[in-house]
């Protein structure tokens, strides 16, 4: 049985606030990776308010100055509010090491998805769960400096 949406939300909603309060306390001392992961902070812009938001996230995947994401939501049927946002409004901000870098956000394309999906399965061998559990495509965003 699965939880209410709103649970799920609530959910991941608390964790960020406590993953960031973490951070903040430890000036990023603690908490700065999960599960071999670096973990780095999405700044977009909302897509109905177009105020800044953001999350916090692990990367499975950096390569030089580029970010990979997985809009996976834990493996839910819905795609993360940040994913909803980054369609409307590409141009994101990303932290990383203290750095915070202005970036270009896009969906992967087949070819990019096909290389990439392994290693980050390799990274986090959860998101090949979650893949299977979603009743959508899992959406893997490529953050590049722009």
């Amino acid at each position: 049985m699965t939880a209410p949406r709103y649970l799920v939300d609530i959910g991941f909603k608390t964790l960020n606030l406590f993953h960031r309060s973490v951070l903040r306390a430890t000036g990023a001392r603690v908490g700065g990776s999960a599960f071999g992961m670096p973990i780095v902070e999405l700044h977009t812009l909302g897509r109905k308010s177009g105020l800044v938001r953001s999350v916090l996230l692990a990367s499975p995947v950096v390569d030089g100055h580029t970010i990979v994401l997985v809009a996976s939501k834990g493996g839910d049927n819905r795609n993360p509010e940040w994913f909803e946002n980054l369609i409307v409004h590409p141009d994101v901000e990303v932290t990383i090491d203290k750095q915070r870098r202005p970036m270009h956000a896009r969906i992967a394309n087949v070819d990019e998805e096909s290389e990439l999906w392994p290693r980050v399965v390799e990274s986090y061998r959860p998101y090949a769960a979650y893949r299977r559990r979603a009743h959508r495509t899992i959406p893997l965003i490529i953050c590049e400096p722009r």
